[in-house]
């Protein structure tokens, strides 16, 4: 009999599993190990262009042959990636590895949500899918914070030594996945049925995208609000030691920043029935006050500042992917998901730039 807790007990520890990690901070690992920042800017490229392009075709692949096996491909791809990470010499290996850990970011985006809101359906729960939601970022934000707070283990311990944590991780990870309960997996066919099947997905997608024009909007609402915030978070750990914080108070800094996320999580929660217009303006000026005080002269107020930003950025999120969830066709419910991921990556690029521009001026 199927229990929709334990299904979501097991995505939950699968998630931890994916975030918590010794490595997160792998642009500092590479700066310890030689690499130039031009060299590490060259990786952190080939991770979004692999990213872009895999995005939306592993959303269909989700869809198409079964949410549980992309999952366990992308604790695969990241177990190989780590594998090479270890056994990297030169620039051209690293890119490989980061290849690797971009398609297991873009097989696992969207995937989990799309199977865990059709199972809460199954069982006649999903309407508690943002409280789901609210936890999910609740992890993300304190393994994130976690894994920054672990940084100076990572190079203590050496590159190798970290990454093979993270085949340990993986491995568990694995071993939790194969135990999930598939929900809406398509039936088998021949080659020719598959190929069928993936141009259907491809053509209701984007035919429910041209009549839907209300989720586009919540799709560039959530986008918008939520690179802003990751840009702020990514210029302050910069902006911090520039204003003077002891380097012993970076690490804690930033994971006060993250637990603003935490705290938007929960309280989003307690206000339902606001409608999505008057949350998105609340967040959206929350965001643009951490922006302001970014600016600050005090290292305190601008840790502040992110804080505020992540309370506005996950509050927005819970309740923009709850209401997409609901508005998503079930046949195209990764596809589909995977198409906010696809713009939050094209927001990215159009406003890293100018970001450091804006940034680097004031």
């Amino acid at each position: 009999m199927f229990n929709i807790k334990k299904q979501l007990l097991k995505l939950y520890l699968s998630s931890v599993l994916a975030d918590l990690s010794l490595t997160g901070a792998w642009v500092a690992i590479l700066a310890a190990r030689g690499y130039s920042l031009i060299e590490i800017s060259i990786a952190e490229t080939v991770f979004h262009i692999t990213s872009i392009i895999f995005e939306l075709p592993s959303g269909v692949m989700a869809d198409v042959f079964g949410r549980k096996k992309m999952l366990i491909v992308s604790s695969i791809m990241r177990f190989i990636g780590n594998t090479a990470m270890i056994l990297s010499n030169d620039l051209f290996i690293v890119c490989i590895a980061i290849a690797l850990h971009a398609l297991s970011y873009n097989f696992s985006s969207g995937t989990g949500d799309a199977l865990a809101y059709d199972s809460m359906k199954r069982a006649g729960t999903h309407g508690k899918f943002e409280r789901y939601e609210s936890n999910q970022l609740i992890i993300y934000r304190v393994c994130n914070g976690i894994s920054t707070l672990c940084a100076g283990l990572a190079l203590a311990i050496g590159y190798k030594l970290a990454y093979s944590t993270d085949l340990i991780a993986c491995a568990l990870q694995l071993a939790v996945l194969s135990t999930l309960t598939e929900v809406n997996a398509k039936s088998g066919g021949s080659e020719i049925n598959v190929f069928a099947r993936i141009r259907e997905c491809f053509r209701d997608s984007l035919l429910f995208l041209k009549e839907a024009r209300r989720a586009l909007g919540l799709m560039f609402c959530n986008s918008f609000v939520g690179a802003v915030d990751i840009l702020l978070l990514f210029f302050l750990q910069a902006k911090l030691t520039e204003r003077g914080i002891p380097n012993r108070w970076l690490g804690p800094a930033l994971l006060f920043m993250e637990t603003g996320g935490v705290i938007g999580s929960k309280l989003i929660l307690r206000f339902p029935k606001v409608r999505y217009k008057s949350v998105f303006i609340f967040t959206a000026a929350l965001v643009a006050v951490g922006v302001l005080l970014e600016h600050s002269a005090s290292f305190v107020i601008m840790a502040l500042g992110g804080f505020i930003a992540a309370t506005g950025d996950d509050a927005l999120q819970v309740r923009t992917n709850a209401k997409l969830q609901d508005m998503f066709p079930s046949e195209q419910r990764a596809t589909l998901t995977s198409v906010e991921s696809l713009s939050f990556s094209v927001i990215m690029i159009i406003l890293t730039p100018l970001a450091g521009a804006l940034f680097s001026i004031w």
